[in-house]
């Protein structure tokens, strides 16, 4: 259900154009060399000077075999790419590492991943130093790597220079108060290509969540951020609070397994109900409570942009849950809300799933409470809701009832009845699915073809098989893609 958020194809040039001089370039302006050395005044900058040079006079030698790297030259179409890999291979000479041979074979990839490769501080820098000029790599993974501050400084300087860089994981590395201090300073200044940012445990604290606060109220371009499993307690909740109330660019936040309590989510929430621009919130993991609910219900009942709202394992109770109803009656926007790990019951769960039918503009596609252990008197309740509510899927544990248990497991393989109506019809699999899809192509909105194919009456099918279906054909965009049944394994 989740649809990742991502930048415009044009923020890239945009911020070129942005960061050109009003007055005429020389020749040489636009040679990485040059640039980084106008762009650099510490020490790194002799480094990639170096390399570049070193890079440059390979690429005017002819091409040939060069023994001591062991890499060929296939043709010259590749010249270039080959001197990117002679530019790393210097790189690895001058910081005294050994050359990662994953990253060599895969330069011409869109996606980089180097998590667990134990590159350290001079490794990321040789691979920094390699990345100034590449221009097809745009995902770049550097989990658990312990690049530490100087690897930090190297990768941000090199996203200073590379437009084409729009992803980058730096999860697991223990960053720490400076590691955030250089994280934000770069940041501020809003003017690499970069949308997609994880920080994922890397041990930042109160002091951490003041420095990305800063840097993220006026910050634009970051699209996507990761901060999960940090230790952001109430004070930092009451900062990510004052950057929600002015950010103008996140859409995706992750602040899971941190530290928030009643004081820091009310504060956050504060931010929340202003805020326009975020759509995803994960807050799973930590320590909301009732009261915590309540702000957030009342972030539901005023925010217009938020559809994914993650606070599993908070500690909500049947309490927290009628709180939180009371924010699901008005809401017309969230389309994803995961209770999972509370301490609710059925009486929790009836008030949540009452509170979606009483509003007819509801856009909830699921709902999931897969902890709580319903009653067949609740799933009568239920088809009602779904009778006025076509695309919600509410996700329970099971039914306190044998019978009901038994049918569940004597529910038919809804790809055999799908298959057994084709059959007899003399259509594919793949036609059946297409005749749902009012414009006949090959994908559609999840929300929508759990609405179509409920409400179609062709194979009697229910929620169940339906969620099975969607679990083969979901892109995890909020998409599902019937060209799945073009496989032979379909």
């Amino acid at each position: 259900m989740w649809q990742e958020a991502g930048s415009s194809p044009e923020e890239g040039p945009d911020t070129m154009d942005n960061d050109k001089s009003p007055e005429p370039k020389t020749k040489d302006e636009s040679d990485p060399e040059t640039l980084l050395v106008s762009a650099s005044q510490n020490s790194d900058e002799t480094l990639y000077c170096e390399a570049e040079a070193s890079s440059t006079v390979e690429k005017e030698k002819p091409a040939r075999e060069n023994s001591e790297t062991d890499l060929e030259i296939e043709d010259t179409e590749k010249f270039f790419t080959t001197g990117q890999k002679e530019l790393y291979l210097e790189a690895c000479k001058l910081m005294g590492v050994v050359p990662v041979s994953y990253f060599i074979r895969n330069m011409e990839e869109a996606n980089m991943n180097l998590n667990h490769h134990g590159l350290g501080p001079k490794g990321t820098k040789a691979i920094a130093i390699a990345l100034v000029s590449n221009t097809t790599i745009s995902s770049l993974e550097l989990e658990d790597n312990c690049i530490m501050e100087e690897g930090i400084l190297s990768l941000v300087e090199m996203l200073q220079e590379n437009y084409y860089l729009q992803e980058m994981n730096i999860s697991g590395n223990n960053l720490g108060l400076e590691g955030a201090r250089i994280i934000s300073e770069f940041l501020r200044r809003n003017t690499s290509s970069l949308w997609n940012l994880q920080l994922s445990g890397n041990n930042f604290k109160e002091d951490s969540a003041e420095l990305f606060c800063q840097a993220l109220s006026s910050n634009y371009r970051i699209k996507k951020l990761d901060l999960s499993h940090n230790q952001f307690s109430d004070k930092g909740g009451e900062q990510l609070g004052q950057m929600l109330a002015l950010n103008v660019g996140l859409q995706v936040l992750d602040l899971s397994w941190n530290h928030f309590h009643i004081q820091g989510t009310v504060a956050l929430c504060n931010g929340l109900r202003t805020n326009v621009t975020l759509q995803k919130l994960d807050l799973s993991m930590n320590g909301l409570g009732n009261e915590g609910a309540l702000a957030l219900g009342e972030v539901l009942r005023l925010n217009s942009s938020l559809t994914y709202l993650n606070i599993s394992s908070n500690d909500i109770s049947n309490e927290g849950a009628a709180r939180i109803s009371r924010g699901l009656e008005y809401n017309e926007h969230l389309q994803v809300l995961k209770l999972f790990l509370n301490p609710l019951n059925m009486e929790g769960a009836t008030v949540l799933i009452t509170s979606i039918k009483k509003n007819p503009k509801s856009r909830l596609e699921e709902l999931d409470i897969s902890n709580v252990l319903v009653s067949e008197a609740f799933l009568k309740t239920l088809d009602g809701v779904y009778a006025t509510h076509p695309q919600l899927d509410v996700i329970f544990k099971a039914v306190q009832s044998f019978s009901s248990k038994k049918n569940i497991l004597t529910w038919a393989n809804p790809i055999k009845l799908i298959q057994s109506y084709a059959d007899q019809h003399k259509i594919t699999v793949l036609d059946f699915f297409q005749s749902l899809n009012p414009n006949g192509t090959m994908r559609m909105s999840v929300d929508e073809f759990r609405k179509v194919i409920m409400q179609q009456n062709k194979v009697p099918i229910n929620r169940h098989q339906v969620r099975e279906l969607i679990r083969k054909m979901d892109e995890k965009t909020g998409m599902v893609n019937f060209s799945y049944w073009k496989t032979p394994t379909a």
